[in-house]
C-alpha cells in the first residue's frame, strides 16, 4: 500500500530549509527509497511549510528514514525551524487523477 508523510513546520529561513533539501537528494542518490516530494508554503501564513513525501509503503518510508542521509538531513532540517515539526503518517486508500 502506497504510503506519504506529511510534516508540517514554521520556518522565517526558507531557503536554508531548500539547500538542505537539495543537499540531501544528492547525497541520497541511489539510497533513498522516497520517491517524490512536494513542498508547499501557506498563503496565509509565509512562515508555514508543509513537506509530503511519497514512498511505495509504509515499510519503505521507515527504510528511507534510517538512511545516515535522512537523519542528517532531519538533523540539520529541525535546527532550521522555529518549533518543532508535526508529522503526519498516512497510507494511501485512493490515488486517482481528476
Amino acid at each position: 500500500m502506497a504510503f506519504v508523510q506529511l510534516i508540517e513546520y514554521t520556518t522565517s529561513r526558507p531557503e536554508e530549509v531548500a539547500e538542505v533539501l537539495a543537499d540531501w537528494q544528492q547525497s541520497s542518490q541511489g539510497k533513498r527509497t522516497a520517491r517524490r516530494v512536494l513542498s508547499a508554503k501557506d498563503r496565509n501564513d509565509p512562515k508555514r511549510f508543509v513537506e509530503i513525501v511519497f514512498f511505495d509503503s509504509y515499510e519503505s518510508a521507515m527504510e528511507n528514514s534510517q538512511l545516515p542521509e535522512t537523519q542528517e538531513y532531519a538533523r540539520k532540517l529541525t535546527e532550521l525551524m522555529d518549533g518543532e515539526p508535526v508529522f503526519r503518517d498516512l497510507d494511501v486508500v485512493e490515488d486517482r487523477e481528476l
